[in-house]
């Protein structure tokens, strides 16, 4: 059965008892987490009243959210995972839009938690991770410390009577929401243990009983995946609490890591931290990098700088979420992010849906088990989603005649100059290469006589003394002039999501607003 529930089982009758998880000075055992999983299921199990039920996690990276993930699908409810840098008013639409009562979080989040309660119109159950020093509980809420339920609780699971199935809602992630409010992705048991399983089986070879790194927010789609995928294959994992260059530096060094998955604000992040040149990194292979384009500039510097290669991924929540990746025994093209991993179909497809020809660019459609069924409650936007079972991804791109795939841009990002189409990534691969140049993000802007218009936010780096008219000039030295930039606007640090995602809706926004107070 592909179920969630038996990854952890599957674990524990193939490798036998073994570290898990290493936390800052703890350790825990895939036995521990199965023994604390039940315990806290059979809680949850006296909360939950259906198996509709929802549970948010809403948690910095730490064992607990492990716990909470397996003990609530032990529950048969669905996890509702929640980045822990949310605010009080995002927890209250997540909260709301997905019918979950009950939350799992920790004290120094505890401040929103009684922001979401007072707008609550129904009971609300609290589980604490840490300790709870008497503070203050709304009518509406009844709250419990993890340990508390630890020491009350069972230690065998507690019969029920969900029989939970593959096809069953297992999680529901809510997407980032840059454009609109966020939007439930749901993911059932099948494909999110297809997905792991067949993540687990491209790396198997070179990650079977080692000792990895996960700096990802276990509440997104990457890092959720990804613990699935380290249990499949045996793996020891540090969890860091959130990213830190020098924390990973550390753990490299001293567990002689092979390999590690990241996100493309965390290779930047390490480069440019001030102490890479004094840890050693040979013992890593790679690094697989997803979630966002990787500039090619950067990847080349990161492997020249560590000696690490960096295999590109791709995937999106949608997609639970591995679509495609290279990876080490495979034949390396840059630029790509790989071919579909064996359990997806990809195709590129026009504005009418029609399969285009290998190099032409279109929209990335795919197709798999590892495919969301939809959006919760958003029927609408779920068959404009899912067309004739194909997800149509939004990104823009090209395949080759390997069915290696180039990510474009996406498409929204695309920007419309003149009835002609400009790709963002394409100026800002060129961008990034000039020598006083950190980072830099394209946009397309409102224009009355050419529909739009490109702006480009650099970050310079440190001291550097680049003009604005400088870096147009050079990027019209390596690419047509209606492809670059009709305006640089320097900025301190771009604006990113929970994984390092820039936000250039919010770049708009602030292009927008500072042309209103011009």
């Amino acid at each position: 059965m592909m179920l969630l529930t038996t990854i952890l089982k599957e674990n524990i009758e193939k490798f036998g008892k073994h570290d898990f998880i290493r936390f800052g000075d703890s350790t825990y055992t895939n036995l521990e987490l199965d023994h604390l999983s039940t315990k806290l299921a059979n809680y949850l199990q006296t909360q939950v009243k259906s198996q509709s039920d929802k549970v948010i996690v809403y948690l910095q990276n730490c064992p607990e959210v492990l716990v909470a993930y397996q003990a609530i699908l032990k529950a048969g409810a669905v996890v509702v995972p929640v980045m822990y840098a949310l605010n009080a008013n995002e927890v209250h639409y997540i909260m709301e839009d997905s019918d979950a009562d009950t939350i799992i979080t920790s004290s120094s989040l505890y401040d929103n938690i009684i922001k979401v309660a007072q707008k609550m119109n129904k009971k609300i159950h609290v589980v604490v991770t840490d300790t709870f020093e008497n503070g203050h509980v709304e009518k509406n809420m009844e709250v419990h410390e993890l340990n508390q339920i630890y020491l009350s609780s069972e230690d065998k699971l507690i019969e029920n009577n969900r029989n939970v199935k593959e096809d069953d809602l297992a999680v529901i992630l809510y997407t980032s929401g840059t454009t609109s409010q966020p939007k439930g992705v749901m993911l059932t048991h099948r494909n999110l243990y297809i997905s792991a399983q067949a993540s687990a089986n491209v790396m198997e070879v070179e990650m079977l009983r080692k000792t990895t790194i996960v700096a990802l927010p276990l509440a997104h789609s990457f890092g959720f995946t990804a613990m699935n995928m380290y249990l499949n294959l045996g793996s020891t994992v540090i969890v860091l609490e959130r990213f830190d260059a020098e924390e990973i530096f550390k753990a490299v060094e001293k567990y002689k890591i092979q390999s590690f998955s990241a996100v493309p604000a965390m290779i930047y992040g390490m480069i440019m931290h001030p102490s890479i040149d004094n840890y050693d990194f040979s013992s890593v292979v790679g690094i697989l990098c997803s979630s966002a384009p990787l500039p090619t500039a950067l990847m080349e510097a990161f492997t020249r700088r560590t000696g690490a290669t960096i295999w590109q991924g791709y995937g999106l929540s949608e997609a639970a979420p591995v679509v495609s990746l290279q990876w080490r025994d495979m034949v390396q093209k840059p630029g790509s992010v790989g071919p579909p991993i064996d359990i997806v179909k990809a195709k590129i497809i026009d504005e009418d849906g029609n399969t285009l020809s290998p190099g032409e660019i279109g929209e990335l459609a795919v197709k798999g088990l590892n495919v969301t069924p939809g959006y919760y409650r958003l029927e609408e936007e779920t068959a404009r989603t899912i067309v004739d079972g194909w997800l149509r991804t939004g990104d823009m791109a090209y395949m080759d005649e390997d069915d290696y795939i180039f990510i474009v841009d996406r498409k929204k990002d695309v920007v419309i100059r003149g009835g002609l189409n400009i790709f963002p990534r394409d100026i800002e691969e060129v961008i990034v290469t000039h020598s006083d140049v950190l980072e830099v993000a394209a946009v397309g802007v409102p224009d009355e006589q050419m529909g739009e218009r490109l702006v480009a936010y650099v970050v310079k780096k440190p001291d550097a003394s680049i003009t604005a008219e400088e870096i147009i000039a050079f990027s019209q030295e390596h690419l047509a002039k209606y492809k670059t930039p009709q305006e640089v606007i320097f900025i301190n640090q771009l604006p990113r999501n929970g994984v390092g995602k820039i936000l250039k809706r919010g770049l708009v926004d602030i292009y927008q607003k500072e042309v209103t107070n011009r």
